[in-house]
């Protein structure tokens, strides 16, 4: 949606600092920060412009433009500078190591990066492992990753995992947490997500049912926050405020997850949970598998549902490719369909296609909305693209 103004107040900010660096970081006077993120996004700015100035450090910047068009570069200053704490969603880690090359091991030392924060609306573990792997040789420590939640309503940071552990993984039941949202343990036929860690001191957590109830550990649900961090409201918005914070001081984070202990793991924002039959479907799921075939690039897809015209909802996956692959549409229904039980429908669309938002994530919601204006309705109630009912209408 159109970006809110979230108002905070000097106290609340201070405190949310006080806890990133002091407990979630524990930063000292020896580090040094690297960041390409941009100042307009809560990590770019609370983390690493209000960060430094908190704990009086030094910082590099990298704009975000240099990074998208030479990720190595961000390699190359936390080496020579000898940075320590530096941060990205999941996408940054994966597009430097789809740019590396054999050379860049002898370029780069990276032994001086001891926190690689972590954070995105899910985690897909499979490209911090890859970076680990490739970036091993010239001295990251994979324990230097640090999963974290967070969001601009309560300044930046809410649950940080231990430091120096790394990325821990919960591998739970595929089709036991589609059908009832349970994410109970499994060793096959599994999905991986990501334990984010503890909440801050000052936070109480709870996760909650629809009707506000709360759910017991391992039970999906809505992710809720109380203290002193949250935000007071959004700005000239008090119709949204009221939708997400109480009157007692809860706000509604929008994500689905469950808990462990007082670790808290994401799952998926609420508004884009697909639900089909019944079952419910994390897009991240989708467009991971789709991004692992052949063909696919990593970013060019977008998984969302839509209302049939006879109220029922349909899976849709969109994908950009530079030219018609009806063999790979073909592929990937028959992929969705035997790993999740769905059969989605597939677009095709050239790149450049979806939307993203000002933080460079794809927007979900967007890409539902362009994909509606883009389709019509067949008496099946299958999507057919408009154009081709006009050139079909011309012939």
């Amino acid at each position: 949606r159109f970006p809110r103004g979230v108002e905070m107040t000097q106290e609340s900010v201070m405190n949310n600092l006080r806890e990133i660096c002091d407990i979630g970081v524990q930063v000292t006077e020896k580090d040094r920060l690297v960041s390409w993120l941009p100042f307009y996004h809560d990590m770019g700015l609370v983390a690493f412009v209000l960060g430094a100035l908190y704990s009086e450090l030094s910082v590099d910047y990298l704009s975000p433009r240099t990074f998208a068009m030479r990720p190595r570069l961000w390699l190359k200053i936390i080496s020579d500078n000898k940075g320590t704490v530096s941060s990205s969603p999941p996408t940054g880690y994966a597009l430097c190591a789809t740019r590396l090359r054999e050379a860049d091991q002898q370029r780069y030392d990276l032994s001086s990066w001891r926190v690689a924060c972590v954070g995105a609306e899910r985690i897909h573990p499979e490209q911090l492992r890859r970076f680990a792997q490739l970036l091993g040789p010239v001295g990251f420590n994979p324990d230097a990753f640090v999963a974290c939640y967070g969001m601009a309503e309560c300044g930046l940071g809410i649950s940080f995992a231990p430091l120096g552990e790394g990325v821990k993984v919960d591998r739970v039941n595929k089709n036991l947490m589609i059908e009832t949202g349970r994410a109970e343990p499994a060793d096959e036929d599994y999905l991986e997500l990501v334990d984010c860690g503890a909440p801050l001191p000052s936070y109480q957590t709870k996760v909650c049912d629809e009707a506000g109830s709360p759910l017991p550990e391992r039970q999906c649900g809505r992710i809720c926050v109380r203290g002193p961090n949250v935000m007071r409201g959004y700005f000239g918005d008090p119709e949204t405020t009221r939708e997400v914070l109480t009157e007692d001081g809860w706000l509604d984070t929008g994500d689905i997850g469950y808990r462990i202990g007082e670790r808290l793991v994401i799952t998926a924002r609420k508004k884009d949970v697909i639900i089909v039959n019944g079952r419910n479907l994390w897009p991240q799921d989708l467009e991971h598998l789709a991004e692992t075939t052949p063909g696919v690039r990593m970013g060019d897809t977008s998984a969302f549902s839509v209302t049939r015209p006879n109220g029922e909802e349909l899976a849709v996956l969109v994908v950009e490719s530079r030219k018609a692959q009806p063999e790979l549409a073909t592929s990937l229904a028959g992929q969705m369909r035997t790993n999740f039980g769905v059969t989605p429908y597939i677009d095709m669309v050239p790149p450049r296609t979806l939307p993203r938002t000002s933080s460079g994530k794809l927007s979900r919601s967007r890409a539902c909305a362009d994909f509606v204006a883009r389709m019509t309705w067949d008496a099946d109630g299958q999507p057919i693209p408009i154009e081709d009912d006009r050139q079909e209408a011309n012939a």
